[in-house]
């Protein structure tokens, strides 16, 4: 396939995976992706077996599968944010290798899928392959192409590090927390029930900002953007039994029916918590946040 050609086809899979992403709340289901089509024919987006696709038409590989559970040590550094993705298996210098070599090669964009949760993906795209390290059989990938013009990567300065870090909290953490808590609560507000996957978000417990406020399910709710938004204004909050609870000026102001229906009428409601026990709001930061409401 002609390099512009697919540089255009990647553009156009890349803008249809990311409308559909937000459509259900910032992830993908498997099937979605095995199913693309495009120009009326098939081109599964991710590979049914195997965590790295590399379409016979392309020069490059497409996407690539990170996974906590897979078979493959793909590695994000605590040091400079960016993935250490490993070899496939057999040559490296031909197959799926030799595509992501191509691929490091001409700069081709690649779309990264974060399988948190079975049959679920999480999108990060585009990212880069930047360098390989043969003697750790593994690929460097980036999520920004200027890393692509830093020279060694080995030998990132301290400001550039910090940079990497900070995207990889972006574009890697956020949206996989956002994943797995949304997938939790069913894809659904915890307090007003609201499906739209578009209108929802993953609000932390303990913000990020604390040294408690850890990316983790139990650390997070599934809420729509009013009541996420309500929640960080401490206009309501939620006890550590899981009551909701509006603050005492807000209930008694007088506006229109957003608010007497919207966040008024949700006073004294308990909250949907998910079926697994290990994703439920932990008590104890439930408790750390409701002090500071009720103060």
């Amino acid at each position: 396939m002609d390099t512009a050609l697919e540089s255009a086809l990647r553009v156009e899979i890349m803008a249809w995976v990311r409308e559909r992403a937000e459509a259900n709340g910032g992830f993908l289901h498997r099937h979605e992706l095995l199913s693309f089509r495009i120009d009326g024919r098939d081109l599964p987006l991710i590979d049914f077996s195997r965590g790295i696709r590399n379409p016979q038409s392309f020069g490059s590989t497409l996407s690539i599968v990170s996974s906590a559970s897979g078979p493959y040590d793909d590695v994000e550094s605590p040091e400079d944010g960016l993935l250490h993705y490993a070899y496939r298996k057999g040559d490296p210098f031909t197959g799926d290798n030799r595509k992501l070599r191509e691929a490091m090669r001409t700069g081709q964009p690649l779309l990264l899928f974060r399988k948190e949760v079975p049959n679920y993906y999480t999108p990060v795209m585009p990212v880069y392959v930047v360098d390989d390290y043969p003697e750790e059989r593994s690929f460097l990938i980036a999520l920004d192409e200027s890393f692509r013009y830093m020279g060694d990567i080995k030998d990132l300065a301290e400001p550039q590090r910090a940079y990497a870090r900070r995207l990889a909290k972006q574009r890697l953490h956020q949206p996989a927390f956002r994943t797995r808590v949304l997938l939790a609560y069913q894809t659904r507000c915890a307090i007003c029930s609201l499906r739209h996957g578009s209108l929802l978000d993953a609000a932390h417990i303990v913000p990020d900002s604390e040294e408690r406020g850890v990316p983790v399910t139990s650390n997070g709710l599934a809420l729509c953007k009013i009541h996420h938004g309500a929640y960080d204004q401490q206009m309501l909050g939620i006890s550590p039994d899981y009551e909701v609870a509006v603050n005492r000026e807000v209930l008694e102001e007088i506006d229109g029916p957003m608010l007497r229906h919207g966040i008024q009428a949700m006073h004294g409601r308990v909250i949907t918590v998910p079926l697994r026990a290990v994703d439920r709001p932990d008590r104890e930061l439930l408790a750390w946040r409701w002090e500071r409401f009720t103060a």
